[in-house]
């Protein structure tokens, strides 16, 4: 059985940091797209940042950019979104996603087929 495992999320206050932390069992994303996106209140799931299984490149959403890394170790089989300089509009439930039907980076939320059960950020302004 697959599981995706958050953790990391919690409060923090505007233009501070977390790390999310996903570690994935049951099989291994080493050549696929793995990724995050999150759903604030009242608002649709959005992409975030994610990294190509081939590639290992890392791409994210303008919002994010220049403020949240995302990282991969294939060995572990886990992958981490720094998340710097926070927003109130960053608050949101945040989800780590993997797919195995995609490998140069997609932001597709239907490329995914694993999903985490999603970890909450909160910044306070």
């Amino acid at each position: 059985q697959v599981q995706l495992v958050e953790s990391g999320g919690g409060l923090v206050q505007a233009g501070g940091s977390l790390r999310l932390n996903c570690a994935a069992s049951g099989r291994t994303f080493s050549s696929f797209d793995m990724g995050w996106f999150r759903q604030a209140p009242g608002k649709e799931r959005e992409f975030v940042a994610g990294t190509g299984g081939l590639t290992y490149s890392a791409y994210s959403a303008d919002s994010v950019k220049g403020r949240f890394t995302i990282s991969r170790d294939n060995a572990k089989n886990t992958v981490a979104l720094q998340m710097n300089s926070l927003k109130a509009e960053d608050t949101a439930v945040y989800y780590c996603a993997a797919s195995t039907k995609t490998r140069y980076g997609s932001r597709r939320q239907s490329d995914f087929d694993y999903w985490g059960q999603g970890t909450q950020v909160t910044v306070s302004s």
